[in-house]
């Protein structure tokens, strides 16, 4: 399949390079220059209407969203995601759309407060601090989610972002503790250990520890910001 990932570094586009690269689906990369605003440019808006990051071609057309495009990428290789009909598959769906719907989301808010409110953005920050801080403490005890202590699904690709993202971006930082979860805090070391998260690492300027022990980002390419 000729695949085309338009993607900014450390951005949501990770989650998909992740999944690319774990499925072993052979793709091209094609960069959105964020400082640019290369996102709400005429040509990209044409395959993204909504002028957000990511979106991959694909022979049957772009897809945005990116837990949709993480979906679309399980239904197109083996073992990233329990098959229709099977034991499994309705969990793995609940946590696909409560990764998307839920915890995506809340940070969003956490890094782009002024997009939601005028004014107090350090209030909004705190009290989204909590959320998601409850939300991770609601994972980590999950009973129904084993792709937490497994290494390849489409659901720890778009986690193990989101566990880095937390920790670096959306003003203090000091509030984020790994450790408080250990049962992420494992995922989050044995998932960085995969050859493909290396290779994405590498690609993006992530650093040795994406994940478990997260750093600001160093991308040959592009800016994440």
């Amino acid at each position: 399949m000729d695949l085309r990932l338009h993607y900014a570094p450390d951005n949501a586009s990770l989650c998909v390079r992740l999944a690319l690269e774990e499925a072993r689906l052979p793709y091209r990369t094609v960069l959105v220059d964020r400082a640019a605003r290369g996102q709400k440019h005429p040509s990209y808006l044409a395959i993204n209407p909504n002028g957000l990051i990511p979106t991959l071609e694909t022979p049957q057309g772009p897809i945005f969203e990116t837990g949709a495009i993480l979906l679309w990428i399980s239904e197109n290789s083996d073992g990233l995601m329990p098959d229709p009909g099977t034991d499994g598959r309705a969990a793995a769906l609940k946590w696909l759309f409560w990764l998307a719907n839920t915890l995506h989301p809340a940070e969003h808010v956490l890094f782009y407060p002024d997009q939601y409110i005028d004014a107090h953005h350090e209030d909004l920050r705190a009290r989204t601090r909590s959320r998601i801080g409850a939300a991770l403490s609601l994972l980590d005890a999950a009973p129904d989610a084993p792709w937490l202590d497994v290494r390849a699904s489409i659901l720890g690709c778009y986690l193990a972002p989101m566990l880095r993202w937390a920790a670096i971006y959306g003003g203090a930082t000091d509030w984020y503790d790994l450790g408080q979860w250990p049962r992420l805090k494992t995922f989050a070391e044995v998932f960085e250990t995969r050859a493909s998260v290396a290779r994405v690492a590498l690609a993006e300027g992530l650093g040795p520890t994406p994940f478990s022990n997260p750093i600001l980002p160093n991308p040959p390419e592009g800016s994440a910001l």
